[in-house]
């Protein structure tokens, strides 16, 4: 019988350039119900983060271009709150200091045992995310996620319950392209539909943008076209 979170399960991007440590970290996490996306160097952990999301992160130290400290830095600095568990042969007390400073959530030295890889893993699913029940910014765009309201340049946006949920997808993910599947998959949890939400959310993405973006201010939804959109202070 699978395990009840394999009707939904939970997805890894596990970050590490050794084959065989990848190859039996994943073969491990998928029969106990994970959907693991393997990556074998920095460079392409954050492409894929800038275009998917994932709920944990686990992340090797040592990568053949950039290292996890560096990648990890990168990822924090655009605003991605995805639990990070760094992996690494680096174990003293000052490697541990430097990637709990640097945005990991979780540190564990090679050698481990699985049960301990899986053992954190799931921890991290069930710690709140570092953003949770506070207040999301970008630029002069405010979102406080307990109250679910939003200040534009001192103004309160009149969002409906939906809008509210997409405004704090696009916040959480700022600075990275979020696809309409993305969308589909994590805002409105549709996962198994014959017909695209396709047109339902793009009507939804003009509605916000509209209520966002009003006159006098600068935009910062951004349509990335034939892909999806994007949250990012910068120039239309």
């Amino acid at each position: 019988m699978l395990p009840a979170e394999s009707t939904n399960p939970p997805r890894m991007l596990l970050v590490e350039n050794e084959a065989k440590t990848r190859q039996s970290i994943s073969e491990g996490m998928l029969l106990k119900g994970w959907k693991v996306t393997g990556s074998e160097s920095g460079e392409s952990a954050i492409q894929l983060l800038s275009r998917e999301t994932f709920d944990v992160v686990v992340l090797d130290w040592m990568l053949p271009d950039r290292n996890g400290i560096e990648v990890l830095r990168h990822l924090r600095g655009r605003g991605v709150a995805t639990p990070v568990l760094m992996l690494t042969a680096r174990g003293t007390l000052h490697d541990r200091v430097t990637g709990l400073d640097s945005g990991a959530d979780d540190y564990l030295p090679k050698p481990f045992a699985f049960a301990e890889l899986l053992a954190r893993c799931r921890a991290l699913l069930r710690r709140p995310s570092r953003a949770t029940g506070g207040l999301l910014h970008c630029r002069d765009l405010q979102l406080d996620t307990r109250a679910r309201v939003a200040v534009r340049a001192g103004q309160k946006i009149p969002l409906t319950p939906r809008e509210v949920d997409v405004l704090e997808y696009l916040m959480r993910n700022q600075g990275q392209t979020v696809t309409r599947e993305m969308l589909e998959r994590d805002v409105w949890k549709q996962t198994h539909r014959m017909t695209s939400l396709d047109n339902v959310i793009d009507v939804q993405m003009m509605r916000l943008r509209k209520k966002v973006d009003f006159d006098g201010v600068a935009r910062l939804i951004h349509t990335m076209r034939g892909v999806g959109y994007q949250l990012e202070d910068k120039p239309a």
